[in-house]
């Protein structure tokens, strides 16, 4: 996936004002359980050889941002408020840990990542956080807990496919609800209700 091209192309094309991303995690703790949606707070990066930086050096001067709170704090608040103004159960806060994918974690890396704090695991969201930081761009991230990640709850022996489709079909329609509330409520200019 080229990710600067797609963070590129949202803020410098298309003029987006924020960006929020959808993803489908597999939760860590009892209390990230399937069906469960969450706005993480946090993220751990573990992918690799992914772009991450529109700023390298070269014919560039390099950059530093402040990554402290690596998802905009005022986005996060309106989801969360959208949320609540629907009555839609959302849990405020997570530390998401960002693998590189495409295949699932084994039981032994997510206990590892349980270690580090992660609360949630999933293959995107690195590096679009940063890159979107560094064109300053609010960027937030909304998160439907899909499955047991490896070695938790149902998926202590293996992860059951099927039974993510069905978790993903309810809890996205949640998750629609929620942006087009988030649209609604002016948080988003040109947002489609």
């Amino acid at each position: 996936v080229n990710y600067r091209a797609n963070i590129w192309a949202l803020a410098r094309v298309a003029n987006a004002t924020r960006v929020v991303s959808v993803a489908s995690v597999g939760g860590i703790e009892p209390k990230y359980s399937p069906g469960t949606v969450v706005v993480p707070h946090q993220i751990i990066d573990y992918t690799w050889g992914r772009k991450n930086s529109f700023f390298e050096g070269g014919d560039s001067q390099v950059v530093h941002v402040d990554f402290t709170h690596p998802y905009d704090i005022a986005l996060r608040g309106h989801l969360l408020q959208a949320a609540q103004l629907l009555n839609q159960p959302v849990i405020d806060g997570a530390v998401y840990a960002a693998t590189q994918g495409p295949r699932l974690e084994t039981a032994a890396e997510i206990d590892r990542l349980e270690r580090d704090g992660a609360h949630a695991v999933g293959m995107t969201g690195m590096p679009e956080a940063v890159l979107a930081r560094e064109l300053a761009v609010p960027y937030a991230a909304v998160c439907v807990v899909a499955n047991w990640a490896a070695g938790r709850g149902t998926s202590t022996d293996g992860i059951a496919f099927g039974d993510i489709e069905a978790v993903l079909h309810e809890s996205m329609q949640k998750v629609r609800a929620v942006l087009e509330k988030l649209c609604r409520e002016g948080y988003c200019e040109e947002c489609p209700a």
